[in-house]
């Protein structure tokens, strides 16, 4: 594999490549797992949020992916390197020539180009923007492509390549209403049923082309139960044999049961508190403003208090992501400057400000944490009008260009995975950007800085590791000292438990610890 970049000491160069091993054993059994939250969407090209890819994930492949090292690993790419000039790039693929489909029909270039198609339309994706760079999609032959960029793309190396693997002839011949409904994709796990906001029935794929990394087990159960207490209680009777999202207060008991596995750690996810800084009219758009909101949270002690200690705080990167600068640390708490700055800025009294929560256990205790950032706020005059949204709301408030009511107009509960290890390129584009009508950028931004545009654009089309770690740094600082995007808050740390007779591997990506890659029941 060769590349005309250093970017392949960085990326490439840490791929590993899996094949197929000897024959396996048929699967058998069945695996009921509970999750917390429900995904929007089946429809890789549709999908918002990472939620989404806790089911996806199950059914559907990129060309790379993490392993459970957080190292990229070749997944339906066979290999693929960097051509072209420094201008105008080109990423060849070579795909695996035994993958099929799990209505039978064999993986082809075809369908990455129907994927392709499907992600780069405004109208049928919220990612659209990921495509913008690729001028011209080059099918070779059955197994080999070719992807033209008109100018360089960070981002799309960083991000896996960004295409889902989605038969063209399945999607062609039952619309799309009906692959939505009863979807087609190559993971080791395929579609047998849906029941919205109750389960998601999946069986082992017989034929998948991974015999090395395969469930065997014949049939996972994933049933939605959004309730903690009742989550728990389904765990503990032994009604389900996997769940996710551990109650924090319950966290250390789980642990201690007999006959329990469990996994502890970061999630993905970065959480912050977002605000409508672009409207001219909103308090928001005063930066001492919205430093008062960073003074005014004391985000320490809600980790300690509301999160049992599960957070990781941070500020702008995470700590082992790319560009992570040690030397940026947070506001400190203090309310008397938190006052003094809502003083100068006009707002001796305070005022009053819709505040939205999500109330979907999304992440451990999420809602009790937006709760106590509001009662933080109150205590410096900023005074909340609570509403508490449910998943589907919420996610659809924060989006930008949406029709219907009024875009969001206050303090909103936010979030955006930056992945693992991490690259927070992507999520700037998308929440710290201006929003761009129709390209993506911006599509949950309530921020509107045209020099965090000018540098965000540049690190799009920063190929260089090195020249991308430094651009983040200063990124981070800029939005650092002028509260864009909102203030960052902390990275939740979850914990996943299973019973011992199942033995589980969690894998980061997608689905952040929680794809079923590889599970079976023990001997």
């Amino acid at each position: 594999m060769t590349a005309r970049f250093s970017l392949k000491s960085a990326i490439l160069a840490t791929s590993v490549l899996l094949t197929p091993g000897a024959a396996f054993a048929q699967a058998s059994g069945e695996l009921v797992a509970a999750l917390a939250a429900e995904g929007t969407v089946l429809d890789p090209s549709k999908y918002s949020a990472g939620v989404d890819q806790y089911y996806i994930g199950q059914m559907f492949e990129q060309l790379v992916r993490f392993g459970p090292d957080l190292k990229p690993v070749n997944w339906l790419a066979e290999s693929w390197k960097i051509e072209g000039t420094a201008e105008k790039p080109i990423i060849d693929v070579q795909i695996r020539k035994d993958v099929k489909f799990h209505n039978g029909d064999p993986l082809t270039s075809a369908d990455f180009e129907f994927s392709y198609e499907r992600l780069r339309d405004p109208k049928i994706s919220r990612w659209s923007h990921l495509q913008a760079n690729v001028e011209k999609f080059e099918i070779v032959d059955d197994h080999h492509f070719r992807l033209h960029f008109k100018a360089p793309d960070g981002d799309y190396i960083v991000g896996s390549l960004q295409l889902w693997a989605m038969s063209k002839k399945y999607f062609e011949k039952a619309g799309e209403d009906g692959f939505a409904n009863a979807p087609v994709g190559t993971g080791p796990w395929k579609f047998v049923s849906r029941v919205v906001k109750q389960e998601l029935k999946l069986e082992a794929f017989d034929d998948y082309w991974n015999k090395d990394a395969r469930p065997k087990i014949k049939t996972l159960t994933l049933k939605i139960i959004p309730e903690d207490l009742t989550r728990v209680a389904a765990f503990k009777q032994g009604t389900v044999d996997w769940v996710d999202n551990i109650p924090l207060s319950e966290v250390e008991n789980i642990k201690k049961m007999p006959g329990v596995k469990t996994f502890t750690a970061a999630s993905p996810n970065n959480l912050y508190i977002d605000f409508p800084s672009y409207q001219p009219n909103s308090p928001f758009h005063k930066l001492e403003v919205r430093q008062a909101v960073a003074h005014a949270v004391d985000v320490d002690a809600i980790i300690k208090s509301v999160l049992f200690g599960q957070g990781k705080r941070y500020v702008e990167v995470a700590e082992g992501s790319t560009g992570y600068d040690p030397n940026l640390k947070p506001y400190p708490y203090d309310v008397k400057k938190a006052k003094e700055l809502l003083t100068k800025a006009g707002y001796p009294r305070g005022f009053d400000t819709p505040c939205y929560n999500l109330t979907t256990p999304r992440e451990p205790n999420v809602k009790e944490m937006g709760e106590a950032v509001f009662a933080y706020l109150g205590q410096v005059g900023i005074r909340c009008k609570v509403q508490g949204l449910e998943y589907g709301a919420w996610i659809n408030l924060g989006r930008r260009g949406r029709t219907g009511p009024p875009e969001m107009d206050g303090v909103l509960m936010w979030m955006w995975g930056h992945g693992l290890p991490g690259d927070p390129a992507t999520p700037w584009a998308g929440m710290v950007h201006s929003f761009v009508q129709g390209k993506g950028f911006g599509s949950y931004s309530y921020t509107d800085d045209k020099k965090a545009d000018e540098m965000i654009e540049q690190l799009k089309g920063t190929m260089d590791p090195a020249k991308r770690e430094e651009l983040i740094r200063q990124i981070a600082r800029y939005k650092h000292d002028n509260v864009l995007g909102g203030v960052t808050t902390y990275r939740p740390v979850i914990t996943l438990a299973w019973r011992d007779k199942v033995n589980f591997r969690p894998w980061p990506s997608p689905g952040s610890w929680r794809g079923f890659q590889e599970v079976s029941f023990a001997k």
